[in-house]
């Protein structure tokens, strides 16, 4: 019989596995928000654990480990977007509360939004002084949990071992921290404060990605990063935008990465990113994260004829109607179409689009994971 990582390095070759790879929990945009995962445990009928504190921004819960085996999900993830000690963090209610970077984010009902701008307007050199969190003071009992949970599942079970991403992409935090109007207005008409920002972000990303996977990296086989390119209809910016200024600073992420594991390199971005996957192929992304059905010219047989045979799909189950409003025989449909077009000769990782909300019905979440096992198998 075929092992799970056997299978997923034939999915990685681009050949059909005997199973197909279910990843469930395996990245922080593959699992579930909210109160989901509480509904799905009811549904389920096991008994809950005391209620968690409400997980803060960039957090996201680490799944029942009963619902990963009652569905025989293939994944297991290790590690998160890593804190530092010494930063701007600062409480100010259970509803609001300032990050790390200095961002003012407040509770909305199921995100915690970003609710002011502290580098609206910045110059060059206030940018430069502006006080990042010191990398230095990521706690080390958090990486010592982390290095202990990698090993034991790289050692001691067959999963594919998952490495969450510890940093923030270079764009997302221009966005946060100018505002999106801002920074965007700036990628055309300050391109050189944009770059010495990206500049600066990449100093601070190199020492997590060093401090991270230097701990951990040789226990994963997949690992991620998260940085959202697009809107629902097409890119934030033009593909020679993206090129001239942020491809360069994924490629060195992905190769500076690639120093400290050997792990396959996932990358997510929300939106209709199909213009630009010439630029993330390029740039050494391995894996694309989510496949997203309803955003413009994302549909599945159009990206694998297009790209199948240059990139590894992770996704593709829409969850922006199908699994909110979708009945059990067109969940059921829409699964196996997807298994059977993504997953032909390989290269098909699945998962839901997107992590699971809480107007998702548990019934229709424990369907599209059925019909996963049902119509991924030879």
């Amino acid at each position: 019989m075929t092992s799970r990582r056997e299978n997923f390095e034939k999915t990685m070759r681009h050949q059909t596995p005997d199973s197909l790879i279910l990843d469930f929990g395996g990245n922080p945009l593959s699992t579930m928000e909210g109160q989901s995962q509480e509904k799905f445990l009811d549904f389920l009928g096991y008994q809950r654990e005391e209620k968690q504190e409400r997980l803060l921004f960039g957090q996201t819960p680490d799944l029942d480990e009963r619902i990963l085996k009652e569905f025989d999900i293939d994944t297991r993830s290790v590690g998160g977007i890593l804190p530092c000690e010494q930063s701007s963090f600062q409480k100010i209610s259970d509803e609001e509360y300032i990050d790390e970077w200095g961002i003012r984010r407040r509770f909305t009902g199921l995100y915690w939004e970003a609710v002011n701008a502290p580098l609206k307007d910045a110059t060059i050199e206030e940018m430069e002084n502006y006080p990042f969190p010191d990398p230095d003071s990521i706690p080390e009992a958090m990486l010592q949990n982390y290095e202990k949970k990698a090993k034991y599942l790289f050692e001691e079970t067959d999963y594919v071992v998952c490495g969450e991403h510890p940093v923030y992409g270079v764009f997302e935090l221009g966005c946060w921290l100018c505002g999106f109007d801002n920074f965007l207005y700036r990628t055309a008409a300050e391109p050189e404060f944009v770059e010495a920002f990206f500049e600066r972000v990449w100093e601070y990303q190199k020492k997590v990605i060093e401090i991270y996977y230097g701990r951990i990296g040789k226990y994963l086989h997949y690992t991620s990063s998260g940085d959202d390119f697009a809107t629902q209809n097409g890119p934030f910016l033009s593909p020679a935008m993206f090129e001239e200024l942020i491809q360069p600073y994924l490629k060195k992420r992905i190769e500076y990465t690639k120093k400290y594991t050997d792990a396959y390199f996932l990358h997510h971005s929300c939106g209709s990113v199909t213009m630009l996957l010439p630029n993330l192929i390029e740039s050494g992304v391995e894996i694309l994260n989510p496949i997203q059905p309803k955003a413009k010219d994302m549909e599945s047989a159009k990206l694998k004829e297009a790209f199948g045979d240059q990139i590894v799909f992770h996704g593709g189950v829409d969850t922006q109607e199908l699994l909110p409003f979708g009945g059990r025989e067109e969940i059921e449909e829409s699964v196996a179409r997807t298994i059977e077009i993504l997953n032909k000769d390989g290269g098909y990782l699945f998962a839901a689009a997107h992590n699971i909300q809480e107007d998702v019905n548990p019934e229709n979440l424990a369907v599209m994971l059925q019909a996963a096992r049902k119509y991924g198998r030879k």
